[in-house]
């Protein structure tokens, strides 16, 4: 996975080790960089960040010739890892635990266009919570798409889950409200709520998910991205966080992504966390996102290496000349 995307770094790594630190330098390898990014579809917000991080770090600075490639690969993990750190996490399964122990359901919403894998993404996230010994309810919420309610109730069957539905056409936020009614009823852990695949430029189908999250309150609010669509995908996340202020994404079709920009380019532009990547078609080709091993597969391992020096100037100590001391005679004697 990812492979794009490390190479990218590689070579900026490689790059900045043939060169000294002076600002002409620097700018030229930082272009190369900005290229490299774009092409793995890393966001502008990503890129400059990065950039400015770096060229912070390394102007006046000091670096032993043969430490400058590690020293860059060290400050290019930091700042990512700083992105991921400012976004934050979320314990889906802890947080269920705290509401199951209320006597409350808890509500998971899932937005995102057709074709990203939504579908399958609830039934494997359904499947991990059954696993987890929690009772799950899904609301079939994609009252538009032909087919839709049908997707949605084949994966119930096979994993024996209760899908609530309504016809098509039906307001989904009553269905979604149908759902919490059944769940508080049969004493159901965690309610998932399908929603129409739409394309993030059409106000009227983003306004029913307002609606329902309206109506139903969701604790949790996830977006599903395809990370093979690369700078769409981004754009989707930006175009339903401003609607929406989802809580956390999950990105399917990862196993395929040689690129790798949107991971990092959806936590920078809504500062929300990714959870989990899917990897495959199956219920259990479910992963969480671990930022340690993200990183790991850029750069490699972390190693410990001394942080960039600044020649900085000492203030000039005036020495003030000590007082003169003045010696009284001693007295004479008799």
């Amino acid at each position: 996975m990812f492979e794009k995307l490390r190479n990218a770094f590689s070579v900026a790594v490689k790059s900045f080790g043939d060169k000294e630190l002076k600002e002409k330098d620097i700018d030229e390898v930082l272009f190369e960089l900005e290229i490299a990014l774009l092409e793995s579809d890393v966001a502008t917000e990503v890129i400059d960040a990065l950039k400015d991080d770096l060229k912070k770090q390394l102007i006046g600075a000091t670096v032993n010739k043969d430490k400058i490639a590690e020293v860059v690969k060290q400050e290019l993990r930091k700042s990512i890892s700083n992105m991921f750190d400012v976004a934050g996490t979320v314990d889906i399964l802890s947080n269920i635990q705290k509401k199951k122990d209320k006597g409350e359901p808890y509500i998971i919403s899932f937005m995102g266009i057709n074709g990203t894998g939504k579908t399958t993404t609830i039934a494997k996230i359904a499947n991990l919570l059954r696993e987890n010994k929690y009772s799950v309810v899904i609301a079939a919420a994609d009252t538009y798409r032909a087919g839709a309610i049908e997707q949605i109730g084949e994966h119930g069957k096979r994993l024996n889950i209760k899908v609530i539905s309504q016809n098509y056409g039906s307001d989904p936020a009553a269905v979604a409200r149908d759902a919490v009614l059944y769940s508080k009823s049969h004493k159901i852990d965690c309610i998932l709520i399908d929603t129409a695949g739409r394309m993030q430029t059409s106000k009227n189908l983003m306004d029913q998910i307002s609606k329902i999250n309206k109506v139903v309150n969701p604790d949790l609010k996830l977006f599903v991205g395809d990370s093979l669509a690369g700078n769409d995908t981004v754009s989707q996340a930006r175009e339903f966080h401003n609607y929406t202020k989802f809580d956390g994404a999950i990105l399917t079709k990862s196993d395929a992504d040689a690129r790798g920009g949107a991971a990092i380019s959806i936590v920078k532009v809504t500062s929300s966390p990714i959870l989990y990547l899917g990897i495959g078609q199956e219920y259990k080709d479910l992963k969480s996102f671990d930022k340690d091993v993200f990183l790991e597969t850029l750069f490699g391992p972390a190693e410990i290496i001394e942080s960039v020096q600044k020649k900085v100037l000492e203030p000039k100590v005036e020495l003030k000349p000590e007082p003169k001391v003045e010696l009284k005679p001693e007295p004479k004697l008799n």
